[in-house]
Formats: C-alpha cells, structure tokens, sequence
C-alpha cells in the first residue's frame, strides 16, 4: 500500500467527494483494513459531515467500527448548543463501544464555524470529554483554496491544543494543509495532521503520490506525535 510504504501515520479511509468528512463504501474500509495488516499504523474512517440524526449516525458508527476501523471521525455540521452536541455525540459513541470496545471516537468541528453556524471549535474538548469520546479534530467544510490556518490564527489553535491536553484528549487538525505551513503546525504541536491534497496529484481527489507523502512526513520530523493504535 502506497500510504504504509511512503510513512504515512495513520491511513484514513474516506470519499473525498462527499466533504471534508465523506465516508467511503463498507468494503473499501473493509480493505485497507487487511491491507493494513500486521503493521502498527492504526486506520480512521469518516462517518461524514453529520446533521443532527443520532441514530443514523450511531448506526454508521456501528458499522465502521464492525468493519475494523481504530478511529472513527465525525463531524458537528449542525447548529447546536453544547447539551445538544454531547447527545449526539454520546449516541455515537455507545453505539461504536458496543461494537468494538477499543474504537475511539473523534469530534470534529470546522473552522468556518462562525460564518455556516455550526458548533465552534472551541467548544469541542469540552463536549468530548462529557461524551466519552477520545480526541478533538479541527477541520475547513469548505474546499475552497483557503486553508486552516487562513481561518483561524496559531494562538486559537494553540488554546485548542491545549485544552485537548488539559483533558486528555487527542488532538488533530486538518484542513488544506500545505508543506509549506508544516513549521508552524510543530509550533502548535498537534497529535496528528491530517493532510490530503497536498500529497496527491492533481489536489485532494487525485491520486496518492508517495513522494509527496514522504516529504511531509519527513518534514513533520515526528515531532508532531502520531497517535498509536488502541491496545
């Protein structure tokens, strides 16, 4: 597999058509989990930009989990107060605990949360520390050329960072991150960037190009630490 022989972190299953956070067929991530093998690269699938549907994504959450995913990433796309956003989330993580004891869940929020009014980023380790969820994602909705960084300025992703530590929680961003942008992402210290365009030919729906993963993953240095697949 061309992510695993490049230096790839963490191989995250999705469908780039379906936004920031689509989630791929069952059997495609049914796939590279055994092609993931025995290497200790974990797997994370996307459940999608979620709308305020518990149970439809409890039950994706189910199913991924089934399929052998390590991570399962889902996305606040809807406007919602805080309780709100902890019962949804809570429903998708029991859901996926039932499944696969081990499975760790992922919030995400988006950086644009202000102009498309979803759930701030801000408030994301708080709402996944009272959902039992694992980790904290910050990613862009929109792919428009703008990336993470022209979103949100480096001391609100440090006090995001940090509160996911205070916590315990993982910590990722992600959103048309660039290798040029790496040395201010070690600044900020994430537990993982997630990277897609920038390491594929012809942008975010192209194909893989090993030599652009190797160079940012050589230019990360694992001095941003990967997250290490559950025990």
């Amino acid at each position: 597999m061309i992510a695993l022989g490049a230096g790839a972190g963490i191989l995250d299953a999705k469908d780039p058509r379906g936004g920031s956070l689509g989630a791929c067929a069952p059997s495609i991530l049914r796939a590279i989990v055994a092609r993931r093998g025995l290497s200790d690269v974990p797997v994370s699938a996307a459940l999608g930009d979620a709308a305020d549907q518990p149970g439809t994504f409890a039950l994706a959450a189910a199913g991924a989990a089934a399929c052998g995913a390590d991570y399962l990433k889902v996305g606040l796309r809807f406007a919602a107060d805080e309780d709100r956003a902890v019962a949804f989330l809570t429903a998708v993580v029991v859901a996926a605990r039932a499944v696969s004891p081990r499975v760790r869940v992922i919030v995400a929020a988006y950086a644009e949360a202000a102009s498309i009014g979803t759930v701030p980023p801000a408030h994301l380790p708080e709402i996944a520390i009272r959902s039992a969820a694992s980790g904290c994602l910050i990613d862009t909705a929109v792919k428009d050329g703008r990336s993470l960084l022209d979103h949100l300025d480096a001391g609100s992703l440090a006090r995001f960072v940090a509160g996911c530590r205070e916590r315990g929680l993982l910590c990722g961003l992600a959103g048309s991150l660039s290798l040029s942008q790496v040395p201010r992402l070690l600044e900020i210290g994430p537990d993982v960037v997630g990277v897609r365009g920038a390491i594929c030919e012809g942008g975010r729906t192209g194909r893989l190009d090993p030599l652009r993963l190797r160079a940012f993953a050589d230019a990360l240095g694992r001095r941003a630490p990967v997250a290490p697949r559950p025990a």
